[in-house]
């Protein structure tokens, strides 16, 4: 057999041996020492306290705003020596809070916490309290969430729809289902109800302990006209495109129940709006609404539905729930009074309720637990 020969190449030899040789130096020295930015931990739960901090060595002040706040409220940090800045709230009960910084007059996420809140325009961070709540994940059979894309016509672009299956849903063949189309507030984007509200930990949790009729929940992304556009045209928008393109798809896809007394509408601030105006106009759809802290009484009720509110007795007939609720201290609490007390005045039956707190995620929460048992009851 001939000998092998082989062909050096001077330069890449050289090249490879200083590679080596960095390789070693590198591995000599170990890892690089972790700055002080690396060796934040924010946010820090210890029980019920809440502990935050942030890198800003530069920055001559830096505060601090939470769900748990008064609206518009903001607590300064302390800096250190090292330049972290850090401040400790609590106790706090078991919850999910936003909560943001502000460095001299730029309000930001925390840059350290993965678990963020998206906006269309914004974002903040989201700090989980444990303890026993319907919004805290328990150990129960869970349901699953899954997103769904599609070509809009309506819209003209690609639109997402995150749809909630409850557990059981791919074992049960045969079961048909009824379906709560959960809608978002302005400047929110369409996995706002999971991420956030934990929309699909309270069914869970709710589900497991019987108090909930297993059921789809849907929840598109609610912005259908550019971000700032008027609010009318982008709800003439977004019902065209969930009567003509979600609620089909979502017919054609899962196994739903049949009929208005099967389907619901809610949504939370803008998503009650929406919830309200579609749902009343649509009455041989929809036969359940829930509206949460809808902010305001909304503008020529009266007259637009001047007929629906004529005929309380056929109205009440169609309406299977009717709910209404938000927070005492929502800065919108006497528009939404006016709205009741209207119906009340013509005689629409619904349920009411105000809970304390604001304009918020945690009241929110706690409308979806109340309005989630009231639905689709045998």
């Amino acid at each position: 057999m001939p000998p092998v020969l082989f062909e050096y190449d001077d330069e890449a030899m050289k090249t490879s041996a200083l590679m080596v040789l960095l390789v070693a130096m590198c591995a000599a020295q170990g890892p690089s020492a972790p700055t002080v930015a690396d060796r934040v931990v924010s946010p820090e739960v210890a029980g019920r306290q809440v502990t935050f901090r942030l890198y800003a060595p530069k920055a001559e002040k830096v505060t601090l705003n939470g769900d748990w706040m008064k609206l518009g409220a903001r607590v300064a940090l302390t800096k250190g020596a090292d330049g972290v800045w850090s401040l400790t709230v609590g106790p706090l009960e078991p919850q999910v809070y936003l909560y943001s910084f502000n460095v001299d007059g730029m309000n930001i996420a925390d840059p350290v916490n993965p678990q963020m809140k998206l906006r269309a325009r914004t974002s903040a961070s989201l700090v989980e309290v444990p303890g026993d709540a319907l919004w805290i994940e328990r150990n129960v059979p869970h349901g699953k969430v899954e997103m769904v894309t599609r070509n809009s016509k309506v819209l003209g672009d690609v639109r997402e729809v995150f749809v909630y299956t409850p557990p059981g849903y791919d074992a049960n063949r045969s079961e048909r289902y009824p379906v709560l189309y959960l809608f978002h507030g302005n400047n929110d984007v369409a996995e706002g109800w999971t991420r956030t509200g934990r929309a699909h930990v309270i069914l869970d949790n709710l589900m497991a302990a019987g108090k909930v009729k297993p059921m789809l929940l849907v929840m598109p992304w609610a912005h259908s006209a550019p971000y700032g556009a008027a609010g009318l045209k982008n709800a003439e928008l977004f019902e065209k495109y969930l009567l003509e393109e979600v609620v089909p798809m979502v017919d054609s896809t899962y196994r739903t129940a049949k009929g208005s007394a099967n389907r619901a509408l809610a949504g939370l601030s803008m998503g009650a709006s929406l919830s309200l105006n579609i749902g009343l106009r649509h009455l041989d759809l929809f036969g359940n609404i829930g509206l949460f802290s809808l902010a305001g009484f909304p503008r020529g009720f009266e007259e637009t539905y001047k007929t629906l509110l004529a005929d309380a007795k056929g109205t009440n007939l169609k309406l299977k729930t009717f709910w209404i609720g938000i927070g005492k201290a929502d800065e919108g609490v006497e528009g939404n009074r006016a709205l009741r007390a209207v119906l009340k005045k013509h005689g629409i039956q619904f349920m009411e309720t105000e809970l304390e707190g604001a304009h918020f995620y945690p009241v929110f929460r706690r409308e979806l637990s109340e309005f989630a048992p009231m639905l689709f009851r045998r």
